[in-house]
């Protein structure tokens, strides 16, 4: 016997009325051409130092916007290791550019490896996120998008000789933003895929730190972590933000999501990436 077609008609109905009052993902955000929060804005955490933020975060309803963990450290410059390297506590107050209300540090992987007593090498060198909640007063000023390239796209990886794409906003550019965005191409990963070697356009500058990597898709692929001097000078270490995402999500940060951007991506290459 076939079903009466009136029930299918008003449960159609019913479901399409019900998705009319889910707003779509989108409208959750900023338009990304005036939001003044974004990837890529600059962040100033009391007492240590500047850098740039790389991807927007949700966890339940709380926004983050995500920075490098070595920008709440305390210690030297050369203090590279996120096991061993001093920290501002969690609590500490972030100015975020864009933000109406301080942030506030959340999550920092620096405190979290030293809370577990993590002793893996690669691990300690390389796991270097931190995440700071944005006001509730500013959650409405947010976009995920990346300027210029747009994306992410989800969470990839890359292989070395693939083009990868940036976004620094230091102030050091003194407001030159057409230095900003950079191609590039990775030059090798570490062993336990933690790391990423990459040569860009133009190198990472002091402020650049923890700023957006994409891969060859436009997925987020890591955040700047170190600029090398030896043995491949000038080059980007990048520190692999699926791994650091898996490791905060495992160490009491469960639920943390990337968000994608709201904006497609787009390749743009910005020069002839220089290699060694």
């Amino acid at each position: 016997m076939k079903p009466s077609p009136i029930p299918i008609v008003t449960a159609l109905l019913a479901a399409l009325t019900a998705l009319a009052l889910v707003p779509a993902a989108a409208s959750a955000w900023a338009p990304a051409a005036t939001a003044p929060i974004h990837p890529g804005v600059m962040t100033n955490t009391e007492g240590s130092g500047q850098c740039t933020s790389n991807f927007i975060f949700t966890r339940g309803g709380d926004i983050y916007i995500g920075q490098a963990a070595h920008c709440s450290s305390t210690g030297a410059a050369t203090d590279t290791n996120g096991c061993t390297a001093a920290s501002l506590p969690l609590g500490t107050k972030v100015e975020v550019d864009g933000a109406s209300v301080k942030g506030t540090l959340a999550y920092n992987s620096w405190l979290t490896m030293q809370a577990n007593g993590e002793a893996d090498e690669e691990t300690c060198r390389y796991n270097d996120l931190a995440l700071v909640k944005l006001d509730p007063a500013d959650v409405a000023k947010v976009n995920p998008s990346i300027p210029d390239f747009g994306g992410p796209t989800g969470v990839g990886t890359a292989a070395a000789g693939e083009q990868v794409y940036t976004y620094g906003n230091s102030s050091l550019r003194q407001g030159v933003t057409l230095l900003s965005p950079k191609n590039g191409v990775v030059v090798e990963s570490t062993p336990g895929g933690w790391s990423y070697t990459a040569y860009t356009l133009t190198p990472g500058i002091p402020g650049d730190s923890g700023s957006a990597f994409l891969n060859k898709d436009g997925a987020a692929l890591g955040t700047l972590s170190t600029v090398a001097i030896a043995p491949l000078p000038a080059s980007n270490g990048v520190g692999d933000v699926g791994s650091e995402i898996a490791y905060a999500r495992a160490n009491g940060f469960d639920g943390l999501q990337l968000v994608n951007g709201t904006e497609p991506f787009r390749k743009k290459l910005l020069g002839k990436v220089p290699l060694p």
